[in-house]
Order: C-alpha cells, then structure tokens, then sequence
C-alpha cells in the first residue's frame, strides 16, 4: 500500500522543486521526507527525481507518477469533501492569501463572521500585495485581482470588479475636479508597485475604445492600503479596485471622478494550486464570500459618484 502522506510528499516536492521546502510545508523533518521519498522510490523501482547538490528535477519516470499521484490525491479529497458535506461543521486549518487593502477593509471582519459559523476551523491570513507562488507558499486559497495569466493554476470567480479614479472630498475642493482624463496630469497621482513595476499608466474604455494615461505623482508604495490612507487623508488622486474603496464611498471619505470612463476591469477570483487542495474549509470559504460579495453589491447598487 502506499501512503497518502509519502504521495504527499512527492507532489509538494515535484510543486516546489526542493524536498526541504516541502519538508517544512507538511511539518516534516527532512530527513523523514528524505527517507519518505526513498521509500517510495524502492517501491516502484525507479527514481523519481534526479539529484545533484544544486537541484532536484523529476525524471521522465517522476513525471509519468506525478500525474497518477494528483489524481488520486484528488480523488480521495473529493472523497473526504463528500463525507465532510454531511457533517454539520467544517474543521480544519484554513491559509489565505488575500490583497493587503481588500483584506483589511473588506475580508477581516467578513473573516471573523465566518469563524463563529465554522469555529473549529483555524485562519491563517496573509494580507500582501505581492503575487505569491502557490506551489512554493503554504497557502490553501488567494484572492487575486485580474486575470489568472498561469493557465495550470485553479481559478474560480468570487465578484467582479473594476478599477475606480477616487479622491477626497478635500482634495476637490482644494485642487479642483478633473473633468477629462487629460486633465488628470495636472493633478498629483498616488502610485503603487505591482510585479512588474511602477504603477503608472492607468487604462480606461470608451465603448470599443481603450485609453492609456500617463499620470505622476509625489507618493508611491507597494501597498495599496497606503495609497488608500493617503489619498482619504487629501493627499493626492488614487486608481483604485472598487471593492477595496467600497466602505469609503459608503462613508463619504472618498468619491470617484471621471465615471463616464470605464476602468480597467479586474475581476476577483480563487485561485489554487491544484484541485487536490480544495478541502471543505475552503469550500465553505468560497460560498461564504461569494455571498458576501454579493450582497455587498446590491447594497451599494453603484458606487457613490460624488459628482455634481
């Protein structure tokens, strides 16, 4: 019989591309995952990866039972979702990785709701903007924003979303309101780094046609809670998610600009690693914020404009 653990093992490490990190993952040493990995090699009688000092690659044999190990590993967690279903409470631990601003705006106290439905299930948050690896990173679930650019991960819609120009009611009235997307280069822009870089051109449509502005600003930080925090405070003009600024446009601390132009449309999605991690928890999870989501729109109906 093989192990469900050692099977495990062998695809984090396949994943990841280091039997160490793998190792930490599932909360061994590694020298049981080391021997882990030998026994299951000596069961099949070949190698399933080939080893040097700097670098752990699977052999053709390796990649031949990768694909057999995934899909038995996800067959039986379908098989525990199954069972799971019928129980009246989800369990287990819970890794979520989520946007910084959306996470601590939105998801937090949506978060601890969903802790008293499901109290034996333990949450461990990751709120960043940085894009993480999944098959590196012990995480179950990430919230992501766009369009899912690796076509191997798992992705499932949670709410749509577009990008919305905002600022602060003092803003305005100290600087003025842009009135035309031009108009936006005379005003000071608060600007973030994503992956790729400086976040500096802000896109727009018009019907069929798409728009690119150049903006420029005094500010600009890799978090995008900052950027909401400066520009609630009269610091500057923001480009922002819309369910991020939702509980500002709610307040009043910020309105949007320029609504006659489309933004960029970033939808907000699940994504996993693969379909062997989908466990009840994050099941449960999906269904929950799907619903919130949901229902967060039909309050706002629109955003609040703001505009004379």
């Amino acid at each position: 019989m093989y192990s469900t653990a050692d099977l495990q093992l062998f695809v984090r490490t396949a994943d990841c591309g280091n039997l160490t990190r793998a190792a930490r993952m599932l909360h061994q040493t590694p020298a049981a995952a080391s021997a882990a990995l030998r026994r299951l090699e000596q069961r099949l009688g070949v190698l399933l990866f080939a080893r040097s000092t700097r670098s752990l690659r699977l052999t053709p044999d390796g990649e031949i039972f990768l694909e057999y190990c995934r899909n038995a590993l996800a067959l039986l967690s379908e098989g525990e979702a199954m069972l799971m279903a019928g129980r009246d409470k989800v369990r287990g631990q819970l890794r979520l990785s989520a946007p910084s601003d959306l996470g601590r705006q939105v998801l937090l106290p949506w978060l601890n709701q969903f802790q008293e439905l499901h109290p034996e299930v333990m949450l461990s948050l990751q709120f960043a903007d940085r894009v993480i690896d999944l098959r590196r990173d012990p995480v179950d679930i990430a919230l992501r924003y766009g369009r899912l650019d690796d076509s191997s991960l798992v992705s499932q819609h949670i709410a749509d979303n577009r990008r919305v120009v905002v600022a602060s009611p003092g803003y305005l009235e100290r600087h003025g309101r842009p009135r035309t997307l031009r108009e936006l280069s005379e005003h000071n822009c608060l600007l973030y780094y994503l992956t790729p870089g400086l976040f500096n051109t802000w896109r727009f449509s018009t019907g069929k046609e798409t728009l690119e502005i150049k903006v420029r600003g005094d500010r600009m930080a890799d978090d995008g809670g900052i950027v909401r925090e400066w520009a609630v405070a009269g610091l500057g003009i923001a480009y922002k998610s819309w369910l991020d600024v939702w509980p500002d446009l709610q307040r009043g601390t910020l309105v949007t600009l320029l609504d006659d132009h489309a933004g960029e449309d970033t939808p907000l999605n699940a994504v996993y690693p693969h379909r062997s991690v989908i466990s009840p928890a994050v099941r449960a999870l999906v269904t929950f914020l799907r619903d919130k989501f949901g229902r967060q729109r039909n309050e706002a109906d629109t955003p609040h404009t703001g505009n004379d």
